[in-house]
């Protein structure tokens, strides 16, 4: 998800460059060939949300099959955990916002079924033999596997870990690192981006052509 907090405030043509980033980086960390991409909104219908969303939908929607991936249009905050879009765009203080929350309620989540095991012998009991099945989440959830957000639109590459990370959080950082310098990432994306300037600043969207 892009932005989470680096600008609190996207118009349009920010959005889309957030999208034109976040396939890119979507395709040489995540191995996705053909990412999907969603806008976050209020609602999923095209007449949702405020201008530059809806302006936003034009311009990403024009620029999906030139630039490679799908663009599912408007998604709703319930969607950032699911499997509808593989990037979410938004501005950086809704995505920080929504980041936050999201940490926190895996926190909660935590301690509520730490509690849980503990209320009775039974319980206990239950989570001995459900040891291998939490191992197994525990491994799948755990941040340190997947420590390092990516500083996109620079001029380099530049990974930042968690402060709290402990080594392997900061091996996964690093081999992030290196291969996203290996695939020439920041040469690919800079590309990209330069096609977004390309575009004229009153070039009319297909909501401005119907109205």
């Amino acid at each position: 998800m892009l932005d989470v907090g680096a600008d609190i405030r996207a118009d349009a043509r920010d959005l889309l460059q957030y999208a034109l980033m976040g396939a890119s980086y979507a395709r040489t960390g995540l191995a996705l060939a053909r990412p999907r991409v969603g806008l976050l909104n209020v609602g999923t219908e095209d007449n949702k949300g405020r201008p530059e969303l809806r302006e936003a939908h034009a311009l990403i929607s024009q620029n999906a099959e030139d630039h490679d991936f799908t663009f599912v249009g408007f998604v709703e905050g319930g969607d950032i955990p699911g499997t509808k879009a593989d990037v979410i765009i938004t501005d950086g203080f809704t995505g920080n916002v929504a980041l936050k929350t999201g940490e926190g309620t895996a926190s909660l989540i935590g301690l509520l079924l730490r509690e849980a095991f503990k209320f009775s012998p039974l319980s206990r009991l239950a989570q001995v033999l459900a040891i291998t099945s939490l191992q197994r989440l525990r491994k799948r959830i755990d941040p340190r596997r997947v420590n390092g957000g990516v500083f996109l639109g620079l001029n380099g590459t530049v990974v930042k870990s968690h402060g709290s990370a402990d080594a392997l959080g900061i091996s996964a950082a690093v081999k992030l690192a290196v291969d996203l310098a290996q695939s020439q990432f920041s040469q690919n994306l800079a590309a990209r981006l330069a096609s977004v300037d390309a575009i004229p600043h009153d070039a009319p969207t297909t909501e401005q052509e119907t109205e």
